[in-house]
C-alpha cells in the first residue's frame, strides 16, 4: 500500500528543510507519494505583537520565495513546486545565502523557469492563494503549530522536527512510526524542547 503524504513548507524555514530532507530519504526506502504544498511563516505569525524586530524583518522577506513558488505553480504547473523548493532551500540553508533576491533568481534559472517570475516576490497578486494553502494546513492541524505541517494518510500534524535529518533505513523506520501514530484516531501531540540547531550536512 502506498502511503500518502501532504507536506506544507515555507522555503525560508530551516526546520521544514530538515524534515523535507528526511522525506526525500523516506521516498527511497518506502512506498510513499508526497504532495508538496506551500505555507507561510509570515501568515502564521500575523497579529503576534511580541515578535522581535529582526524576526519581523525576516518574515517580511520570507513572503518573496513563497509567492514565487505559488506563481510558478499557477503559471507553469505543480511539478515545479518541489524542484523550486529544492533549489531555493539548498541556497538558503546549507548554502547560507541571505539575499533572497539572489536565491530566487538563481533558483529559477536552475529549474529552467522564466526569470520574470522573480517579480512575483514583490506583489500581492498571489497572496490569496498563499493564504488559502496556509488555511488548509491550519484547518487540518490547528493553530498552535509552526512549519512544516505534514499529513500522513489524511492525519495532519506539526513536524516532525529533526536535526540532523535521518537517512536510509533509519529514515524509513521513523516514517513507519509516523504512519502508526497517524493511524490511531486518538493521537494528537508529541513535543519536547529543541536542544540543537539545524545540521545541514
Amino acid at each position: 500500500m502506498t502511503d500518502k503524504v501532504e507536506f506544507w513548507f515555507d522555503p525560508a524555514c530551516p526546520w521544514a528543510w530538515m524534515t523535507s530532507r528526511w522525506m526525500l530519504e523516506v521516498e527511497k526506502v518506502r512506498d510513499v507519494e508526497v504532495d508538496w504544498r506551500i505555507m507561510s511563516l509570515a501568515v502564521l505569525n500575523e497579529g503576534r505583537d511580541e515578535l522581535p524586530e529582526d524576526y519581523r524583518t525576516f518574515l517580511q522577506k520570507a513572503w518573496g520565495p513563497v509567492r514565487v513558488v505559488v506563481a510558478a505553480r499557477e503559471e507553469h504547473g505543480p511539478e515545479h513546486v518541489k524542484a523550486l523548493y529544492d533549489a531555493m532551500g539548498t541556497r538558503l540553508h546549507p548554502g547560507g545565502q541571505k539575499d533572497f533576491g539572489v536565491v530566487i533568481a538563481e533558483s529559477l534559472a536552475e529549474v529552467g523557469l522564466p526569470a520574470g517570475l522573480a517579480a512575483a516576490a514583490d506583489t500581492d497578486r498571489w497572496d490569496d492563494l498563499v493564504r488559502a494553502s496556509q488555511k488548509e494546513a491550519q484547518d487540518r492541524v490547528g493553530d498552535d503549530v509552526g512549519t512544516p505541517v505534514i499529513a500522513v494518510n489524511g492525519t495532519a500534524f506539526f513536524g516532525p522536527v529533526m536535526s540532523p535529518a535521518p537517512t536510509g533505513e533509519e529514515a524509513g523506520r521513523i516514517f513507519d512510526g509516523a504512519v502508526l501514530l497517524a493511524g490511531y484516531p486518538g493521537f494528537f501531540e508529541l513535543k519536547r524542547s529543541r536542544t540543537a540547531e539545524p545540521v545541514f550536512d
